[in-house]
This record gives C-alpha cells, sequence and structure tokens, in this order.
C-alpha cells in the first residue's frame, strides 16, 4: 500500500526517477521543468529540503512498496494558516482516485502537522483532471488563475477551508 511520507534526501533517487518517466505525461496537462530542472536536480533538491527545513514549504513523496515514487504532494508558501497546494501523480496510477485520496490526506496533515486552516491550489482550464481532484477533495473555485500562476495558461483558483481539531 503506498504511503505519504514527508521528503528526505534519501528520496531523491527515487524522485527524478518519478519526473523523468512522467515526464512526457505531466508536459501534456502542465509545462514542462525544462532540461535545466533535470541538469540542476541534485541543486534544486537541496533547495528544496532547505526550504522545508526553514518552514517554507513541506514536501511529500507517496511511496510504493518498492520504494517508487508514485506522486508529489507539496504545501508550499506556508504562512498565516495558509499553504499552497500542489500535486502530481505517476501516469500509472492516474485515474483511479489515488491523487484525490492523498490531497485529503494531505488536508489532514495540513491541520496536524503544520496548523494550516486554509488551502488553495490553481488548475489550469485545459487540465479536467485536476480540477476534478479538486472539486473531489472539497475545493471550491473562488476566482480567476492569472497565466503567470499556471506557467501561461488561464485557469481557476480553488480554496478549501480545513477542520482545525481541538
Amino acid at each position: 500500500m503506498p504511503d505519504l511520507k514527508r521528503l528526505h534526501a534519501d528520496h531523491a533517487p527515487a524522485v527524478l526517477a518519478f519526473e523523468l518517466a512522467n515526464r512526457a505525461y505531466f508536459a501534456a496537462s502542465v509545462p514542462d521543468r525544462g532540461d535545466e530542472f533535470f541538469d540542476r536536480f541534485t541543486d534544486r533538491y537541496s533547495a528544496l529540503l532547505a526550504e522545508q527545513e526553514a518552514g517554507i514549504c513541506a514536501f511529500y513523496v507517496l511511496v510504493a512498496d518498492d520504494d517508487s515514487v508514485l506522486g508529489r504532494f507539496n504545501l508550499y508558501d506556508l504562512e498565516d494558516g495558509t499553504a499552497g497546494l500542489g500535486y502530481r501523480v505517476a501516469q500509472q496510477v492516474a485515474g483511479h482516485g489515488v491523487a484525490t485520496r492523498f490531497v485529503l490526506e494531505l488536508c489532514r496533515i495540513a491541520v496536524a502537522r503544520h496548523g494550516l486552516r486554509t488551502l488553495r491550489a490553481a488548475a489550469s482550464h485545459d487540465n479536467a483532471a485536476s480540477q476534478k481532484v479538486l472539486t473531489k477533495a472539497g475545493f471550491v473555485p473562488v476566482g480567476p488563475a492569472a497565466p503567470a500562476d499556471l506557467g501561461g495558461k488561464a485557469g481557476t483558483w480553488y480554496q478549501r477551508d480545513l477542520e482545525v481539531q481541538p
């Protein structure tokens, strides 16, 4: 059974393999990360871990039983009880409810571990799968997302107010 784990240094090879194996699949719905992302992966990965350590972001990977990465689920720009949400899942598990299940899990983690009250996520108009995931996970449209927010594509911002447990 896949498990959502906080990103750490040991995940680097599996994260890189995940990104490379799914690059074309991801590029069909979100802007491609570009060759520089892969050429400078080690530096970028170290920067992500430093941001996480500083409390700016919280990164999670969905790890399969064989230790391969099946998805990435990220909380970014944590500030004043609010954060952005980003996620991507491998083509091999897409369309099976995995993204929705683990976005919901990350919502629980956001409250319990990070004290967040609100999550926001943007989805482009042509990314119906992401719109569906967000809606099924309790997010509601709150306004337009500028092309600058989505790598040149127009879209919609979604938001979910989280239930804080006493």
